[in-house]
């Protein structure tokens, strides 16, 4: 239903773009209307901070995804009842922490725009939310063209 965007960074980025992200995911993997999902946009210092806190790495990264449910493809919202929340119905699939500077960074690193980084960022969030994974070469592949079916689909190419 939602993507709930907190930018602690005042980071200008384009929400728009970033919600209709949200919905070509929701789309493409057919999840109910009822999903939501924090999105956090955030600087160096707070990254760093919860990156050690929570992942045990003392340094700066880009995105960190932060799992409510371990989801099974595809995604039955009548599988998970007691993850709905009674005052809104909504299943929260999770939180996502974004690095505008690193961002920032990286689309000068990669030649691409702010637009084009941010959306990739928050995408590969998403998808670390419904359990892809990229420490493994092969869910890297499957992860990667997740990621390129669906910025291919808003017209989002590197």
């Amino acid at each position: 239903m939602m993507l709930e965007i907190y930018d602690e960074a005042e980071s200008n980025l384009d929400v728009t773009l970033i919600q209709n992200v949200f919905e070509e995911y929701k789309k493409h993997f057919s999840l109910p209307s009822n999903i939501s999902v924090e999105l956090t946009i955030v600087d160096e210092d707070t990254i760093k901070e919860v990156n050690k806190q929570f992942r045990g790495i003392d340094s700066v990264t880009d995105v960190l995804s932060f799992p409510s449910l371990e989801v099974k493809l595809p995604f039955v919202a009548q599988d998970y009842p007691m993850d709905i929340d009674p005052s809104s119905g909504e299943i929260t699939l999770g939180e996502i922490m974004l690095c505008y500077s690193r961002m920032a960074e990286q689309s000068v690193e990669y030649g691409h725009s702010q637009e084009r980084e941010s959306c990739y960022l928050v995408l590969h969030g998403l998808l670390h939310l419904l359990g892809f994974d990229h420490i493994e070469q092969e869910e890297k592949e499957k992860m990667r063209e997740q990621e390129e079916t669906i910025l291919g689909k808003l017209g989002i190419g590197r």
